[in-house]
């Protein structure tokens, strides 16, 4: 069943014991807006208590937060309408057929309630925001849109773009007055973005993987969804800059590196370029949203930075650092970014679109 609680959002978790599930129970610990009162899973888990559930397979460093270890896991289609009055709005961890999962978000939704998604299967609906909340806030203008067209008086659904694209689309952003037109990307990203631990997945130790199934393709059209406009009632996607994406697997726990070459529309300086990113101006800066990093995004100077271990929990994993802007002997400019996946990437970017939707009162 769920708990009551009137002080916070009431937010329940769909997919709760997997590994972006565990992660979300691990960020809502202390979180001062939101409060998990519901647990929801498949029907292997239902039934149990939410520490018993996720018993030999918990994946965080720290323990099953206390108030969430009794809970009772609920079954996420079974329960839906319990889920539904129990909870202000739901984090969508599903892993489940991409077809399924629209079907199990839309039903919520049609229930009435604010689906927040961590999954990929309606990242191309035309109809809902692939949101990346420091980018593309003014995409919420798709939830009355939404809600309008779908007779939906107060569910929704907002998606989080892939873990791949969080390190360079906030620095191509920041150089947008500069038009990046042509981008090759090569991502170098960690195992927890595959669900997996070295004790899970011996095999990756000293080795590197040059393939991570659909990666590279989200990699080159998610961002020219969130760098478009809306136009009849759905997000036409930008034209530019066209991007060529390589995803490879390496032997990191968290973290996702990319190196980036891009060519500009209009001429720039180098530290005209550092001076953009180091000044680039999130439009959540004055709403202090909990989980919104400041700065969103930090330059280094030193040639070997950033790295994986010193720099992927920048301003709690929800930062991005950037470095090693030079000029490039075959398009205009390269560089080096990272991000942490399963913060940013994954659970806190969900997380941080929450809060911007509570912010706007789209959850109330």
């Amino acid at each position: 069943m769920c708990k009551q609680e009137k002080k916070k959002y009431r937010a329940g978790i769909l997919g709760a014991t997997g590994t972006v599930g565990q992660k979300f129970i691990v960020m809502m610990e202390d979180h001062p807006w939101f409060e998990v009162t519901c647990v929801a899973a498949s029907p292997r888990s239902a039934g149990k208590s939410y520490a018993e559930s996720v018993a030999g397979r918990w994946m965080q460093e720290t323990p099953v937060p206390d108030p969430v270890r009794n809970l009772s896991v609920m079954e996420v289609e079974k329960d839906r309408q319990a889920i539904a009055e129990g909870v202000d709005f739901v984090f969508s961890a599903l892993s489940l057929d991409k077809a399924r999962v629209r079907e199990i978000e839309e039903q919520y939704a049609e229930a009435g309630v604010p689906v927040v998604s961590n999954n990929s299967a309606h990242r191309w609906t035309d109809d809902v925001p692939i949101l990346m909340p420091e980018i593309n806030p003014h995409h919420l203008e798709l939830i009355h849109i939404q809600r309008k067209k779908r007779g939906w008086k107060r569910g929704c659904i907002v998606v989080k773009p892939n873990c791949s694209i969080q390190s360079y689309v906030p620095v191509l952003d920041a150089w947008k007055r500069f038009e990046p037109k042509n981008v090759i990307v090569s991502t170098y990203q960690a195992i927890s973005g595959a669900g997996k631990t070295f004790e899970t997945w011996p095999e990756m130790e000293d080795n590197v993987i040059p393939f991570i199934g659909g990666e590279e393709k989200k990699s080159e059209d998610e961002p020219l969804r969130v760098w478009g406009t809306i136009r009849d009632g759905k997000i036409e996607p930008a034209r530019l800059p066209v991007i060529s994406a390589t995803c490879i697997r390496v032997p990191v726990t968290d973290g996702h590196m990319v190196s980036a070459n891009v060519s500009l529309g209009k001429k720039a300086g180098r530290q005209e370029l550092i001076d953009a990113v180091r000044n680039y101006r999130s439009p959540l800066a004055e709403r202090k949203l909990p989980s919104a990093p400041d700065p969103f995004m930090k330059y280094f100077d030193e040639e070997d930075r950033p790295q994986t271990r010193l720099d992927r929990d920048f301003e709690n994993g929800m930062g991005i650092t950037v470095g090693r802007l030079r000029e490039d002997t075959v398009l205009d400019w390269r560089f080096v970014a990272l991000s942490h996946n399963t913060l940013r990437g994954a659970a806190g970017g969900s997380v941080l679109t929450a809060e911007l939707l509570a912010d706007r009162g789209l959850l109330d």
